[in-house]
């Protein structure tokens, strides 16, 4: 497939030109630099040290995202109370938008806001509040001049579909994700193809799933939600090894380690089962294959997964110069600068 040159049109007319890529997975990134704490998972680190945030996003474009997201994942009132620094919380939302935007309008790519599940939705209260985080997030997107705005990892289908309702009322393209755990439906009892035909109906302009899942348990409902929904179907799965019998990335377990507090490998210790590039190459020719047109990889993701999912389209980004060719290894190269001895010794390394 042929690069398509897409600058300056926006997230729509982009999609009906080919799939678009978006990266995510600051959090996981970020924190195994050092730089954000596991568990609380809030991301001061876009105002203690913003020059990283910044290069993440660069790095993440130079691997093919079409798509510079703004870190205000769990940059929302209900999370800034828990750590009690919910006065930071403006400030951290716009900080977080002008990083991103800074990149984006460099780049020529697409800025994305990016709300996501404030864990304080019930559905037997007043989801008022759940609304006001919502809209002011929203809003600081909107003045930033965010393109479109990500409402992502909603295990209720309610929440989710107020996040749609308040990302409406602005005008701006919504996508709309939903994570499912080890249940096959949500809290409500909705299939995920159910609760996408919902949100499309609602008026979200993409749909899918994204977190939780890895790759192997994740491409089984996307095929269910594309043949549920006329609208572009998107798909950012986590890179880790999900099995049938384990098919989140917190339900995973590692029985051949018995050092890890609590015995569970969420979030810290899921090194075991992280997924190579060609694993998430091949993930995103079959999404694609199936239809779903908005690609990405959540928690977990590094740069290099990002471009194993472009290269998968049949891009070649920037970083591409850079993908492995073993030809010239000093023991495994094939050419003929390579030392015969050093090759015939391959089979003994």
């Amino acid at each position: 497939m042929e690069d398509v040159d897409q600058t300056k049109l926006g997230l729509l007319e982009r999609l009906e030109q080919g799939p678009v890529i978006c990266a995510e997975g600051y959090l996981f990134e970020l924190e195994r630099r050092g730089y954000l704490q596991a568990g609380a998972f809030v991301p001061e680190v876009v105002l203690e040290h913003p020059e990283l945030v910044e290069q993440l996003h660069r790095e993440f474009v130079h691997a093919g995202s079409d798509v510079v997201e703004a870190f205000t994942y769990y940059a929302h009132r209900e999370k800034l109370k828990m750590i009690d620094k919910e006065h930071l919380l403006e400030e951290m939302n716009r900080q977080a938008l002008a990083i991103a935007g800074r990149v984006a309008s460099e780049t020529e790519t697409l800025l994305a806001g990016d709300i996501c599940n404030t864990n304080a939705f019930a559905p037997d209260e007043d989801p008022s509040g759940v609304r006001a985080m919502f809209e002011e997030q929203i809003g600081w997107a909107v003045d930033a001049g965010a393109d479109f705005i990500v409402a992502e990892t909603f295990s209720w289908g309610e929440e989710a579909l107020i996040g749609l309702e308040a990302i409406k009322a602005t005008g701006l393209p919504a996508v709309v994700t939903m994570t499912f755990h080890q249940e096959l439906h949500t809290p409500e009892g909705w299939t995920p193809e159910e609760v996408s035909k919902r949100l499309a109906d609602a008026g979200a302009d993409v749909v899918g799933l994204n977190c939780s899942r890895g790759p192997t348990t994740m491409l089984p409902l996307l095929e269910r939600i594309r043949e549920a929904v006329d609208v572009h179907v998107a798909a950012l799965p986590v890179p880790y090894r999900t099995t049938e019998a384990e098919p989140t990335f917190q339900s995973l377990r590692d029985p051949d380690c018995d050092l890890i507090p609590g015995d569970r490998p969420f979030p810290a210790a899921l090194d075991p089962f992280v997924c190579n590039r060609y694993e998430l190459e091949d993930f995103a020719r079959r999404a694609h294959a199936l239809g779903v047109d908005y690609l990405g990889v959540c928690c977990g993701a590094g740069p290099h997964h990002i471009r194993a999912v472009a290269e998968g389209l049949g891009r070649t980004p920037p970083a591409s110069r850079y993908s492995p060719d073993m030809s010239k290894h000093a023991f495994f190269g094939t050419d003929e600068k390579v030392r015969r001895e050093n090759q015939e010794y391959a089979a003994k390394l």
